[in-house]
């Protein structure tokens, strides 16, 4: 029996068979007697059975409502006949056999496709063919096989390079490539076996990512630093591509390149005294390799890199060499000195290479003994010390020998020997670093023979026809320094080859337990090692490049990143390319060294006679400034200059003109004045020159307390000095400051003047403006306040009273008791004025045309003796430092008058 959904209601037809009837045709049966009601028995059926002709037994079989083919496909139940003969309660009735009834419900397709998921994702790597991307699946209700199986599966977006078979599985029809397309994004529907479509398509998202190389990934091949600001991360989004490769630990080396920067990287380049008085080392240091001067000059025919910032690297081809002069070199050397120097040296050509000669000290003439030495000899390094016999007179050490590989690499290395007989130390890098070889030697036997000491070869007195140098060597060397008496400390050598420059980890307590790290002395190399990707990743992104140095060599720095990959079990297992990159320094804004002070000056002879002498630079000022944009500046400072701070390591004073005369006058700056400042001082007939790397307040304390002195300046009528500063070696230099000293010669009939009443005619205050750049101008000049002229012309009146009213005391005191017999007539009319020159107060009216005339006269006499100091002066000081010009010619002139007070009693009436 089969049922169809039709409406509210199924329509069964049905044959029930009693086994004693006969079934003539389906859905009618036959019987002897009438048939009343059919009756349905068992699990309670959605059905009911109806009598339709009694006499045949003919029924029909209805559901009661809806039957739902999704709930129950098929009902079994049991159905009996029963005859008419019951009575009025039913009793009586005859029923037939039970009969077995089976209903199968018809489906209908009412339901669509349903996707079991809202979005499907996959990723895909470029370059493959892949026979099954990912697999999407939809089903549906409805309970039939036709209806509910999904029948087939369509893609909607159109012109995509993916297709997909009836089970769902999307694959590309054409390789997928990164660069062209890294997304799509298709639509995706699904048929069911009636051909009835999904309401809604799914969505299909497909990456597609590079072939997976093993790698970093995420990172900068130029990173850009800026002078003054600290450290700055090199790789702050970079991580580590293993392409799911099981790992068990991975290990990264981040290099800093720096060897082609200085002498290997970015260090101070102040003078090697200097940084040895900044580091602390003790004093008495020879330089055997200074720059060339005038009281330097071995040095001058040298060959020098001038390429290295202000570094001074002298460089050496096998054909150079130098003789120390015997004023300069070292004497007695005792157990205890200290030879260092800087070097750069690669593999000596040939298969016998020849010794290479640093530093040595031989025999002048005659015989050919070295006394000390240092060379290098197939890329070991060795010191030779041969004792006097005076000294001692047994079989001692005489050469020490290292053998290590920085002596051939080709880089920069710092090198400190120690020297505390018997015991010989070498420092290279600031790593100790004790002989493999020790010989021992006799004493040399005491002679009259001078010695020679040269650095970058080797003197041959004697046992040749014509003396000459010998064992060149090829490489190059800067600040070569040997101190007698004292050794070096560790804490100075590190300070000495400090890098300033080199990698650094920010916040090292972030970095995990399991991250393990290490630097090298010179923090140019960091080693990490960890065994979790995600903790080396984010190590790595702390790593930073820092400079500590005010003003950086500026250029490119190197970087290389090596990394190795263990898997479990093996020794590597991936391939990680190195990373290079590079650390841009970026150019410091160069500072503008500006001395201003007065520029002229006048003292009495009498005054650099004392003791003390004169002071040179009282009123000096050194600043500092350098050109920003205008956005680096806050309100208050002027567009486009920001006035800064640093140090200097160097201030020269040299005598303009003749050279001092030793015999009468000096230079001097008093011990006193340098304490409690990392500065020193030296003096020559040329000048005096102060060093050592301190601040600019220091440097201008000093240089206020250079005095000049000579205690014979009858001949002399002026003196000129020129300052000049330099930071960094003389990377940076001031402008040259001039000054000059006038020489007033008093006569001796006035020097019991007061000094403290006159003192003021002797100088002359002219203002050396501070002369500044900025971005929108080139030149500004500053002028002198107007006070500072009221001041002057006030002083010059005072002077000329003082001295009138002296004059006048002067003559009332002769007369003495004299009466007034001329009858009122003035005391100073009362002597021949014919061989007096009076001066008068500048600033009163003159009558007397003749007066007037040779004052005049003897003014234009001084202006023509100044033409050439006024044409120095230009812009908006020309009028007023006229005015000071004419008040210092009025006060010459005043001086001249006092002069010429030395009169003849004789001719005057008492």
């Amino acid at each position: 029996m089969q049922a169809e959904k039709k409406g509210p209601f199924v329509c069964l037809s049905a044959c029930v068979c009693f086994p004693e009837a006969h079934c003539s045709s389906l859905g009618s049966c036959f019987f002897a007697g009438e048939i009343c009601a059919f009756k349905i028995h068992g699990q309670e059926a959605p059905f009911e059975a109806e009598v339709l002709n009694r006499t045949s037994g003919e029924g029909v079989l209805r559901a009661r409502g809806p039957i739902d083919c999704e709930q129950q496909k098929e009902y079994t139940f049991i159905i009996q006949a029963y005859d008419c003969g019951a009575g009025p309660n039913g009793a009586g009735w005859k029923k037939s056999h039970k009969a077995v009834v089976h209903v199968q419900v018809d489906d209908v397709n009412e339901f669509s496709p349903v996707f079991r998921e809202p979005v499907y994702r996959a990723t895909v790597t470029e370059g493959k063919i892949y026979d099954s991307i990912l697999q999407v699946e939809a089903w549906d209700q409805d309970c039939s096989p036709q209806y509910s199986q999904i029948c087939n599966y369509e893609i909607v977006t159109q012109d995509t390079p993916f297709a997909i078979d009836r089970n769902g599985n999307i694959r590309n029809t054409e390789r997928l490539s990164y660069d062209k397309q890294q997304h799509y994004k298709i639509m995706v529907t699904a048929y069911d076996c009636g051909q009835k479509r999904a309401t809604e398509s799914v969505p299909v998202h497909i990456d597609v990512k590079p072939v997976c190389k093993p790698g970093w990934q995420g990172w900068n091949k130029r990173v850009d630093y800026e002078p003054g600001t600290g450290s700055k991360q090199l790789f702050p989004k970079m991580h580590l591509e293993t392409c799911d490769g099981p790992l068990s630990s991975v290990r990264a080396m981040v290099e800093l390149q720096t060897s082609h920067i200085g002498k290997g990287c970015d260090r101070e380049t102040y003078s090697e005294k200097s940084l040895q008085k900044l580091c602390g080392a003790a004093s008495g240091s020879t330089d055997l390799l200074p720059a060339p001067s005038a009281s330097t000059n071995w040095t001058a025919s040298l060959l020098t890199d001038s390429g290295r910032d202000s570094d001074l690297i002298f460089r050496f081809d096998g054909r150079q060499a130098a003789n120390i002069p015997e004023r300069v070199v070292p004497q007695n050397l005792t157990d205890q000195f200290t030879i260092a120097t800087w070097m750069k040296h690669g593999p000596s050509p040939g298969l016998r290479a020849e010794k290479e000669t640093l530093l040595c000290n031989s025999d002048k003439t005659e015989m050919n003994r070295h006394h000390y030495s240092l060379y290098v000899h197939n890329c070991r390094l060795v010191f030779l010390l041969r004792r006097d016999f005076t000294q001692m007179d047994t079989f001692r050490p005489a050469e020490f020998h290292w053998k290590l590989e920085q002596i051939c690499d080709k880089e920069w290395h710092y090198y400190v020997i120690n020297v505390e007989f018997p015991a010989v130390t070498l420092f290279v890098d600031g790593v100790t670093y004790e002989p493999y070889l020790v010989t021992d030697d006799w004493p040399i036997h005491p002679s009259q023979i001078d010695v020679q000491l040269t650095v970058g070869a080797c003197w041959q007195g004697g046992e040749v026809t014509t003396p000459r140098f010998t064992q060149y060597f090829r490489g190059s060397l800067s600040g070569l320094t040997i101190r007698p008496g004292k050794i070096e400390t560790q804490k100075v050598i590190s300070c000495l080859q400090a890098c300033k420059e080199g990698l650094d980890i920010n916040s090292l307590e972030s970095l995990g337990k399991g991250i393990k790290f290490h630097f090298n002395p010179a923090q140019s190399v960091l080693v990490m090692e960890g065994d979790d990707l995600e903790s080396i990743n984010t190590a790595m992104a702390k790593v930073s490049y820092i400079n500590s140095r005010q003003f950086p060599t500026p250029g490119l720095r190197r970087l290389r990143v090596t990394t190795t990959v263990q898997c479990f079990g093996e020794d590597t297992c991936i391939s990680i390319p190195d990373i290079k990159a590079v650390v841009m320094v970026l150019p410091p804004s160069e500072p503008r060294i500006t001395i201003a002070g007065v520029e002229r000056v006048t003292w009495p002879a009498t005054e650099l006679r004392t003791p003390t002498g004169v002071t040179l630079f009282k009123d000096i000022r050194i600043i500092s400034t350098v050109t920003k944009s205008d956005s680096a500046f806050s309100s208050g400072h002027r567009p486009g200059i920001l006035e800064v701070m640093h140090n200097l390591d160097y201030c020269d004073v040299l005598v303009i003109g003749e050279e001092l005369n030793p015999e009468h006058e000096s230079l001097e700056i008093h011990h006193s004045s340098l304490l409690g400042k990392h500065l020193d001082a030296t003096n020559s007939t040329s000048g005096i020159s102060i060093y050592g790397v301190d601040s600019m307040a220091h440097y201008e304390q000093a240089i206020r307390q250079v005095r000049y002195r000579n205690w014979r300046p009858a001949g002399l009528s002026e003196r000129k000095f020129r300052l000049s500063c330099s930071e960094l070696n003389g990377r940076y230099t001031s402008n040259e400051f001039n000054l000059e000293i006038g020489v007033v010669h008093s006569s001796e009939a006035v020097e019991h003047v007061n000094h403290m009443a006159v003192q003021s005619q002797y100088m002359r205050p002219v203002h050396h403006p501070l002369v500044v750049h900025t971005v929108n101008s080139d030149h500004i000049a500053g002028t002198p306040p107007a006070a500072t002229v009221v001041i002057v012309m006030c002083i010059a009146t005072l002077v000329a009273i003082v001295v009138l009213g002296i004059y006048r005391i002067h003559t009332t005191h002769q007369e003495g008791t004299k009466g007034d017999e001329d009858g009122g007539k003035e005391p100073e009319m009362d002597w021949d004025d014919s061989t007096l020159t009076i001066t008068v107060n500048p600033m009163e009216n003159i009558d007397g045309p003749q007066s007037a005339g040779e004052i005049r006269e003897e003014e234009q006499e001084e202006e023509d003796e100044d033409d050439d100091d006024e044409e120095e002066l230009a812009g908006d000081q020309s009028s007023v430092e006229s005015e000071d010009s004419e008040e210092e010619e009025q006060t010459e002139v005043l001086g001249k008058a006092k002069g010429k007070l030395e009169w003849d009693p004789s001719t005057l009436p008492y």
